[in-house]
């Protein structure tokens, strides 16, 4: 059954219920994955809660006497029901409760009066003020019996303040293995009705770890995690889960949790075990993790050079999987084998210091917030392992007593909703946050469901619908950082699920992919704040395809001001026949085909979008494009042919009246950059182009998709702009796709090298020479770039772009296109290629004489290469190049 399910059971029939008469409740506290609300006062205060623990089941009510009070009983019949592992078992109920013994035999049930747990039950009914049995009714609870229990602890708390009530209230010690604690807090009385469907679980942020930071961190002034080994940063989502190491701009390295009777370290690199530099912080933890037992540790034997280090600081250790007997259990997070183990372990007053980072096993993995083994172990514990890095160097450990300044994810969250509902200016800390927080939600919207994600997820949902969206644009940019920034990017992650009313379409994806990556227009569009459903071929499931809405694929977190929202693409993978997906922003829709994939060309069916303006060279009719398809009202469109796919504003093209003719002329410029490159003519993958109101970095840059300002569209889709004034920045941009590092001497030729296809492009495409196809190549501009180089020395630090550029021109104007394509042609086949510059600078200065067959050390030294004393021996035979166009300057 699910939670709602559960739910549903326990509140059949129950309206209201009473919490009116003298008794006072407290206020429970959930965590973890398992526990929800049955009650929520209206003050937000949770009176009823239930959970599962192992195979059994708990209901826990705020005060003892709602479990002797007649107008409960009616609920408490359900909660029996619902608690029972079958209907023949035996309900033990406390000998204190007279009036609910007598009223669930009169249900039905079996029912013995007890004084504690007992053999042969199936549900027990107790007050929690004795945990003598704690150990027992965890076993219990595991192997599928069920537990009503009721307590309040604001009266304990009067006697023991010096306790801890979360952590030491007899209560707790037995409802905490199942996510659910009493709290000393005061629960608001009254006749409340009961909700229809399950609450939201109120968060609270009121827990203070100070005693616990200043144990952990005793004797460590800072965190010296410097070295080559890269860390992952951690996300603290649980209410019960606080940071022990954390950069300046609040990313977590190391954070700790309570989870049922035990604890929880994680570190996000398992290096951090070995070094010397942390050996006081690890002995700090151990002995945390052990809470004063002095037990013996166990070492997973991945790690098991780790357990020679604790047994030289005194540990008991013992290199082993998770068996019974241990305190402490140390582990990485490369493995899930033992989740439900450790989890269980940790449940039940075990300590667990696990590490790893999640980063590596991204890049061949999706959704590592979920998928990853050591996430699966620390979802429910509150802590995820993401695959984001941090910068390996000493940090200052932070001060146990500015933990109400210390950033956590929980509490930060909390406090930012109540600034955003009172619509307040931010202050600090709070301001300085935003960034972190920012991302973090981001990250913890991906969280697997359960009661208590969801209930955020609605509450951030609501607050998205209520707000007023800021109408970002260059004209009314937003400041990155700012609350109206964070609004933005929580709607992009936000689903507003809507019904899909409009008729499907059916398309036939190309799934066949030997290139990299790549994205399949579908020729659809999905209007925001709209849903579209992907219904795929069960033979495609689990393949790597993913479904995409948006192709301004650039995010501009780091921006300074926003014309946009940072993040407007939305993906997700095809896992199942069906594939659901919503954007707030609205977008083209695509279907991503993985690399070196071959799954044929298959039906896709997608209801609720609208179909794009889209061409496709030799598909489209230019009667319907220009009758139709054009003056579509969907704001952007496309305009595809075999090697190319432009990506404009839908207004960039409403007057275009031949597609074919401008796509033409796209095929030539495409089969030229082939041809300079020597590739085939059809390229693995179609290059893309798209325009955006605003990029990540200059006025165009290179990749899948190359970016553009909005500016270069007509640049890109009006024929007779690109005949008279060429297309240098688009070619130049593409010219950087072709790029190879074996014949690449970054930085000096990043942007140097792929000028080559621009001018190749330009004279041999569009008949504009090179003088005329940029201002730097013209001829004095290109001779006075020679002159200032040699004057000051012909320093290889200042050879790069129109100064690296004309060296290869120079060789191109003596030696014409061909050794270019040969040279391209034989480096495709190279392997083991020095990483080195120098080397690889002497090796094209090889190639590059022998395919002229002649000697042009003279020629590159003369540029500054750092030519060798091999290159000079192996090419001394070969002809002199005479016409070497430097001689005039040297």
């Amino acid at each position: 059954m699910t939670s709602d399910e559960d739910f549903s059971s326990l509140i059949k029939g129950v309206r209201n219920l009473d919490f009116s008469g003298s008794s006072v409740p407290c206020q429970l506290f959930l965590t973890g994955d398992s526990a929800f609300p049955v009650l929520v006062s209206p003050q937000k205060h949770v009176l009823i809660a239930a959970s599962k623990y192992g195979k059994g089941r708990i209901v826990v009510m705020s005060h003892e006497s709602y479990l002797d009070d007649l107008p409960f009983m009616e609920f408490l019949n359900n909660a029996v029901s619902w608690l029972k592992p079958s209907k023949a078992s035996i309900i033990g109920v406390d000998k204190s409760f007279q009036i609910l013994e007598k009223t669930l035999s009169l249900f039905g049930h079996k029912v013995e009066k007890i004084s504690g747990l007992k053999k042969d039950l199936g549900v027990l009914c107790i007050s929690g003020y004795d945990d003598s049995q704690a150990e027992e009714i965890a076993s219990f609870l595991k192997e599928g019996g069920g537990l009503l229990i009721g307590a309040q602890a604001w009266y304990w708390s009067y006697s023991h303040t010096q306790d801890n009530v979360l952590l030491h209230f007899p209560g707790n010690k037995i409802t905490s293995v199942a996510g659910v604690y009493f709290t000393a807090s005061y629960g608001e009385k009254g006749i409340f009705d009961v909700s229809v469907h399950m609450p939201n679980t109120p968060w609270r942020n009121d827990v203070d770890f100070s005693t616990e930071l200043k144990v952990l961190l005793q004797g460590v002034p800072n965190l010296d995690i410097s070295g080559s080994s890269i860390p992952s940063e951690l996300l603290l989502h649980g209410s019960l889960t606080f940071p022990v190491g954390m950069t300046d701009g609040y990313q977590c390295f190391v954070g700790a949790a309570f989870y049922g009777r035990g604890r929880v370290v994680a570190e996000t690199h398992e290096a951090f075990l070995f070094k010397p530099e942390l050996k006081t912080l690890t002995g700090n933890i151990i002995s945390w993790l052990d809470m004063g037992r002095k037990g013996k540790i166990g070492v997973n034997k991945d790690l098991q050079d780790f357990a020679h280090i604790l047994k030289n600081e005194g540990f008991s250790c013992v290199v082993s999987d998770l068996v019974p007997g241990l305190s402490v259990y140390c582990c990485t997070s490369y493995s899930d084998g033992e989740r439900e183990k450790i989890q269980q372990f940790v449940a039940e007053g075990g300590g667990l210091l696990i590490a790893g980072q999640s980063w590596y096993w991204s890049y061949s993995n999706p959704n590592a917030v979920s998928q990853y083994p050591g996430n699966k172990i620390l979802n429910p514990l509150g802590i995820t392992i993401l695959p984001s890095t941090i910068e390996p160097k000493v940090y200052k450990s932070l001060d146990p007593q500015k933990m109400a300044q210390t950033y956590n994810f929980h509490s930060a969250l909390c406090q930012l909703l109540t600034n955003l509902k009172s619509r307040t200016e931010l202050k600090e800390p709070l301001s300085s946050w935003l960034p972190q927080l920012r991302k973090n939600v981001s990250s913890f919207l991906k969280l697997p469901e359960n009661p208590i994600v969801s209930s955020m997820w609605q509450e951030l949902s609501l607050l998205v619908q209520e707000s007023d969206l800021p109408d970002v644009s260059k004209e009314h940019p937003v400041k990155n950082n700012s609350k109206e920034a964070f609004i933005i990017c929580l709607a992009q992650d936000i689903s507003c699920l809507e019904k899909l009313n409009d008729p499907p379409v059916t398309i036939r994806l190309n799934a066949k992919n030997l290139g990299d990556d790549a994205w399949r227009s579908t020729g659809l569009y999905l209007p925001p704040r709209k849903t579209a459903k992907f219904v795929f071929p069960l033979s495609t499931v689990g393949k790597g395809l993913q479904v995409q809405v948006g192709c301004q694929s650039d995010d501009l977190s780091s921006a300074e001001e926003l014309y946009r929202p940072p993040v407007v693409v939305s993906k997700k993978d095809v896992v199942g026949e069906k594939v659901v997906i919503t954007s707030i922003w609205g977008g083209l829709l695509y279907v991503i085909v993985k690399g070196k994939s071959d799954l044929g060309t298959v039906p896709v069916t997608v209801y609720g979008a609208e179909p794009a303006p889209t061409f496709i060279k030799g598909q489209t009719q230019i009667s319907s494009w220009l009758d139709r398809i054009r003056m579509s009202k969907v704001p952007w469109a496309e305009i595809i042919t075999e090697n190319i796919i432009l990506t404009v504003p839908s207004d960039a093209i409403r007057s275009l009246q031949d597609p074919e003719a401008l796509l033409s002329q796209w095929d030539k410029k495409m089969n030229a950059i082939a041809d300079l490159s020597a590739i085939p003519k059809t390229f693995l993958r179609p290059e893309r182009i798209v325009v955006d109101v605003q990029i990540s970095a200059g006025w165009m840059h290179s990749g899948y998709p190359i970016m553009c300002h909005q500016q270069s569209a007509n640049e890109l889709t009006d024929l007779k702009i690109m005949n008279n004034a060429g297309i240098w920045g688009p070619i130049h941009e593409l010219g950087h796709n072709q790029q190879r590092w074996a014949w690449e001497f970054p930085p000096h030729t990043t942007e140097a090298t792929c000028n080559l296809w621009s001018v190749y492009v330009h004279e041999n495409v569009l008949g504009i020479p090179r003088d005329k196809a940029h201002p730097s190549l013209k001829p004095a501009e290109r001779d006075a770039c020679i002159r200032l180089y040699l004057k000051n020395g012909a320093k290889l630090a200042d050879w790069s772009v129109w100064t690296a550029l004309e060296t290869y021109l120079q060789l191109q104007e003596g030696f014409g296109w061909d050794p270019f394509k040969r040279l391209f042609s034989e480096y495709q086949t190279m392997s083991n290629v020095s990483a080195n510059n120098n080397d690889k600078m002497n090796l094209w200065a090889t190639k590059f004489s022998q395919a002229v067959n002649k000697n042009l050390v003279p020629f590159f030294q003369a540029w500054g290469w750092p030519i060798d004393e091999e290159t000079i021996k192996k090419l001394s035979t070969k002809p002199e190049w005479k016409e070497d166009p430097m001689k005039r300057y040297i």
